[in-house]
């Protein structure tokens, strides 16, 4: 059961970074430019999914809150001024996006309301993460930090390094799903972005192996795992032949492939451990009772129930964005 859940977990933070994680790129992207056809060709590739995706953030935090709820417990105080930024950001983003439809003199304000919220959202979440791979001070089961622990040199490159990620997925899904100079603008973006994404990577590695050898002794000792990063590597490749060749779908697929290597190499570092070092996902575990009870409601009808709805949600405004239309 402890596995089950701790899948269900990984699944859910997978998915929400995928999903939300390109529009949210794509809202950094969206003040890249003032042309208000290509502003409303990128704002109606995401308007039909981007609540959706939001949706996999709450299943993500409720899952820890009911299947591990000791790391919950560390974890809040830990981050407790970067999570209430981050929905800061995410419910001002949501506002000024339904706002800027309605408003005339007041829509550059909403505008840029909602580039900063999605700027500022992603930041924290890149920060959150950063500051969890760098280590939490946990003493006896307590966390033992102040309400700035978290923010240090390497979550703030952390936080860096996600907002440019996730600008490079919002760049190939407006490839995906736009035509046009949108479309145009996206494929010329990727370049750049993905070489800014990769020398960040590169920093923060050479910074994690710095403070901390466990982590290359895990991989040395277990040379199969390589396989993770080869598989990246040819994800970059396919990302640099798709903008060559000018094709619309591979960019985004091969960005995707990429995050889930990111993820994957990232979940191979630290296992066993939810909060690297100090709580192995076992010791984070509420009772197997707990589990169960979660099991037969949770785990079998409201997450399948909640796939179901993203893949239709997603196969229903599959496509193009018609630019011959003012709405989605």
């Amino acid at each position: 059961m402890i596995s089950y859940w701790s899948g269900i977990l990984a699944v859910s933070m997978l998915i929400y970074v995928l999903l939300d994680g390109f529009d949210l790129g794509v809202g950094m992207l969206f003040g890249t430019t003032r042309d208000a056809q290509r502003q409303r060709d990128m704002l109606s590739s995401v308007a039909p999914l981007w609540d959706g995706n939001e949706t996999w953030l709450i299943v993500a935090g409720v899952v820890l809150w009911g299947a591990f709820p000791l790391a919950y417990s560390l974890l809040v105080p830990a981050f407790y001024i970067p999570v209430i930024v981050m929905l800061a950001g995410l419910i001002f983003r949501g506002v000024a996006f339904e706002f800027r439809g309605r408003a005339e003199r007041s829509r550059g304000i909403w505008d840029v309301g909602f580039v900063l919220g999605s700027l500022v959202a992603s930041f924290m979440q890149g920060a959150m993460v950063g500051a969890l791979v760098e280590g939490l001070p946990i003493v006896n089961g307590r966390f033992t930090g102040n309400d700035m622990t978290w923010c240090s040199t390497f979550s703030l490159l952390s936080g860096l390094a996600l907002c440019v990620g996730y600008a490079l997925l919002g760049a190939g899904w407006v490839v995906k799903k736009c035509e046009g100079d949108a479309r145009d603008a996206a494929f010329r973006v990727i370049p750049p972005l993905l070489v800014a994404v990769l020398a960040l990577l590169i920093a923060l590695f050479v910074h994690a192996l710095h403070t901390n050898l466990a982590v290359m002794h895990r991989w040395i000792e277990r040379p199969s795992l390589f396989a993770v990063p080869l598989i990246a590597l040819g994800s970059i490749l396919c990302v640099w032949k798709g903008v060559r060749q000018r094709r619309d779908a591979l960019p985004f697929a091969a960005i995707v492939l990429l995050f889930i290597c990111a993820f994957a190499m990232l979940a191979i570092s630290f296992w066993p451990y939810m909060i690297p070092f100090s709580l192995t996902i076992a010791d984070a575990a509420a009772p197997h009772a707990s589990l169960a009870f979660m099991f037969w409601g949770a785990g079998i009808v409201v997450y399948p129930l909640m796939l179901i709805y993203t893949v239709c949600s997603y196969a229903v405004f599959n496509g193009k964005v018609n630019v011959m239309s003012n709405h989605y």
